[in-house]
């Protein structure tokens, strides 16, 4: 009896242990530690990772907003286009009468100038039709400076080496008289001369509307230059 007593007692000193909290306690009385990860709550980790993703796809557009405007500020403005010729103010012309010498005509002459003037056109390029002094049966004028047109008069004279013009099937020889370049038709019944100032370039351009309105008008007539092109 003894004994087993001894033996029992020994295999209670020798075995594992209870805890107060119930778990049992190795032999030797040497608890081991326990594992950090497993021990750290795992779905608050998981939301730290989450709010940090979050941030960051946040802030990555953000910070390229930021860069964009900075350069956008710091980037020179784009000077404005010129204005295109069409889209220039119109020119502005005075509506005075125009001061214009009226000789007297033949008959021929005078029936020729007003089937002219009667179809010349009311514009002439940008420069708008002008009353005038005296003859309007004869005379017109247009724009500010005043480009005129006169009918009737003599032919020019000029050297046979002067060169002649050919616009719009009429031939015009041209001189240049102080700050007017002078038109004067050498192919037709009654002459017809263009005063053009030297403010608007290029003389020749501003009488191919007169020329088709003397063709239909003006008979040819006279002694033709060999220079003019039919």
């Amino acid at each position: 009896m003894d004994e087993m007593t001894n033996s029992s007692a020994a295999v209670d000193d020798d075995g594992p242990r209870g805890t107060s909290d119930g778990t049992r306690e190795p032999a030797d009385g040497i608890g081991e530690p326990a594992d950090p990860a497993a021990a750290a709550p795992v779905g608050r980790d998981r939301t730290n990772r989450g709010a940090a993703l979050v941030a960051t796809l946040i802030a990555v557009p953000i910070t390229l907003l930021v860069a964009v405007l900075a350069v956008t500020k710091l980037a020179p403005e784009t000077p404005a286009a010129a204005p295109s010729p069409s889209a220039t103010t119109a020119r502005v012309q005075s509506t005075a009468p125009v001061e214009m010498a009226a000789p007297a005509l033949a008959a021929r002459p005078t029936v020729v100038c007003r089937a002219l003037l009667s179809q010349l056109p009311t514009t002439i390029r940008d420069l708008a039709q002008r009353p005038v002094t005296a003859g309007p049966e004869q005379n017109a004028a247009y724009g500010d400076p005043a480009l005129t047109v006169a009918c009737g008069g003599t032919e020019p004279t000029f050297p046979a080496t002067d060169e002649v013009w050919t616009v719009n099937r009429v031939c015009w020889h041209l001189a240049e008289q102080g700050a007017e370049t002078v038109l004067t038709t050498v192919d037709r019944e009654t002459p017809v001369t263009v005063r053009v100032p030297r403010a608007y370039e290029q003389p020749l351009q501003w009488v191919p509307s007169i020329s088709s309105t003397i063709v239909a008008s003006v008979p040819s007539g006279g002694a033709i230059p060999s220079g003019c092109q039919r």
